[in-house]
């Protein structure tokens, strides 16, 4: 049976199938839920406009003495993270639709770094095609055999897929009780899982204060991450994804700049 917050996301997008599609994932997956996953919240909301209370109150909201869901205070910074961080797990993930392009397209910024970058992943997707971009995702990142890039952590670290750094990232998932999503067959090393839970921690849909974020984020995330990013912009083979790897490059230096300052 599904709870009020899932029927209400199915009905605002429209369906199983088409919430299931606009997050890219299987239509089964998303009928065998009785809530909305704690690490699909923020997809979710972004593509429903449900708000994250309504979806899932036992996470993004307390109970006040009358019983009724009162949203919990999010750091406006964290809710910009997390948004950012979501946005680069969305299209690591898989490519984007027509939907998300369209919607991309209206992107603006300013004159610093990440306003730039924003800017040109607007441009770059008002210029999309559906079809050429998810032709450009198969051939960046999965490929006949394999892709252009391995977008994994042991790969960028040790040269091999299923190494050390991936058995120290899934030894700290399980202190941090962070279960993995028996739907996924990737490792979680990839950069879009990476960049999901990073996503969950800085909004608060798994608990992390900013000292653990700021030691998940060094042991797993800073070592490979920005230079992978830094690899997909000056790819040659990269059209769209070249933006995302320039947003990408310069959200994660941020990021690294950021978990330097005192808390």
């Amino acid at each position: 049976m599904r709870d009020d917050g899932l029927e209400k996301a199915i009905a605002a997008a429209g369906g199983v199938a088409s919430l299931a599609r606009g997050l890219g994932i299987a239509q089964p997956s998303v009928s065998g839920w009785s809530r909305v996953p704690a690490e699909r919240v923020l997809a979710v909301e972004a593509l429903t406009k449900v708000p994250r209370s309504t979806l899932r109150a036992d996470l993004y909201g307390e109970q006040s003495e009358s019983g009724e869901a009162q949203t919990r205070e999010v750091d406006e910074i964290d809710r910009m993270r997390a948004a950012e961080w979501n946005l680069l797990a969305v299209l690591m993930g898989r490519a984007p639709s027509a939907d998300l392009l369209a919607r991309l397209s209206t992107l603006t910024g300013d004159a610093t770094a990440m306003g730039l970058a924003h800017i040109a992943l607007g441009q770059a997707s008002a210029q999309a095609d559906e079809t050429a971009v998810n032709r450009e995702y198969f051939d960046l990142f999965i490929g006949v055999g394999r892709g252009e890039f391995l977008p994994y952590g042991s790969y960028y670290l040790t040269g091999f897929l299923h190494e050390r750094p991936l058995a120290r990232l899934r030894a700290d998932l399980e202190r941090l009780g962070v279960e993995r999503d028996g739907h996924r067959s990737e490792p979680e090393d990839h950069i879009a899982i990476l960049c999901e839970i990073m996503a969950n921690f800085a909004s608060g849909a798994f608990v992390a204060d900013i000292e653990t974020q700021r030691a998940f984020f060094e042991a797993h995330v800073k070592p490979w991450g920005a230079r992978f990013f830094a690899d997909l912009e000056l790819s040659a083979k990269a059209n769209f994804y070249r933006a995302v790897g320039q947003v990408g490059r310069v959200f994660l230096e941020l990021e690294s700049q950021a978990f330097t300052l005192p808390a």
